[in-house]
């Protein structure tokens, strides 16, 4: 995903000279270098002063730029957050914040590397957007939508690196603010958002193969939520799972609930996403969502039960 950012950005910023970015200890840039080639007076990097990476950006947002500010996920949003709280939402400034790495993808670099809880914190912040795109092509199209058209402070949640296309292909395009079905079915519908889409994908192929058909719809844009899109999809399908990297308060689980319970929905509704705790394991990204409970098999046959 990271790689996909850098190369939409890249490809923007040539053709708008407004577009800069501000990075903070990224070295050397990690994927954004050909941008920081290219344009050098574009490019700046703080170092490990992540509140002053956001506060250059406020400043330079008020001067008609358009700068994004981008680094590991912890240190975008949790570190600065005073900074992204009153110099960017408060003012309502067109500024992105990327969380590079979010979820648990930082799984051996233990707590401080990892966003169990970032989306609950965006969203709660008046003026922020959320985005959380769920392949390469769904963080380019967030890209472009944020360099190009966005008018408020945007939290751009994306993964590391490696994630598979999945939407190439997909039933919807992608659209600011809505729901995306990737494909259809009638028996259930699974949510998601993030990286964790591909486990959702593996879930779907194996109700799938049971004789259970599948919709799977991604929700890119957390904040604001599709409720009509999201009540449709519960009051559509007799089965609704959302699955998500995040912890179970304040992330995409809350809001769909929230929605079943003023709407009335009359689905059953499960939501699967990282634990209320910080697990003590050293182990790659797919042995620390399975000590969450986010385990595809697992996911399958609590649908089917």
């Amino acid at each position: 995903m990271r790689n996909a950012f850098a190369d939409a950005f890249h490809e923007i910023g040539k053709a708008d000279p407004k577009l800069a970015i501000v990075v903070a200890d990224i070295s050397p840039a990690g994927s954004i270098q050909k941008f920081r080639e290219e344009f050098p007076e574009r490019f700046i990097n703080t170092g490990v002063a992540e509140q002053a990476m956001i506060g250059i950006c406020a400043g330079m947002a008020l001067r008609g730029m358009r700068p994004f500010a981008y680094t590991i996920a912890t240190f975008s949003l949790f570190r600065p957050f005073e900074m992204v709280r009153d110099d960017l939402c408060y003012q309502d400034l067109p500024v992105t914040v990327v969380g590079m790495g979010s979820g648990v993808v930082y799984s051996t670099l233990g707590g401080t590397h990892l966003t169990q809880e970032d989306i609950a914190v965006a969203s709660a912040v008046p003026n922020m957007q959320v985005i959380a795109p769920c392949d390469p092509l769904e963080v380019e199209a967030a890209t472009r939508f944020c360099a190009l058209e966005s008018g408020h402070p945007t939290y751009l949640r994306i993964g590391k690196a490696g994630e598979p296309v999945l939407t190439e292909g997909a039933e919807e395009p992608w659209v600011f603010g809505k729901i995306r079905y990737l494909r259809k079915g009638e028996d259930v519908c699974i949510l998601a958002c993030g990286g964790i889409m591909s486990m959702a994908f593996d879930v779907a192929q194996r109700l799938e193969a049971a004789g259970t058909t599948v919709s799977l719809a991604s929700v890119h844009t957390v904040k604001p939520i599709d409720r009509d899109g999201i009540a449709r999809a519960l009051g559509q399908h007799r089965r609704v799972a959302v699955i998500e990297e995040h912890a179970p308060h304040g992330g995409l689980g809350s809001r769909v609930k929230e929605i079943a319970w003023d709407t009335g929905a009359g689905c059953d509704l499960k939501c699967f996403s990282l634990k209320d705790e910080f697990i003590h394991l050293y182990g790659g990204h797919e042995q620390l969502l399975a000590a969450h409970g986010l385990e595809a098999g697992t996911i399958a046959a609590a649908l089917q039960a």
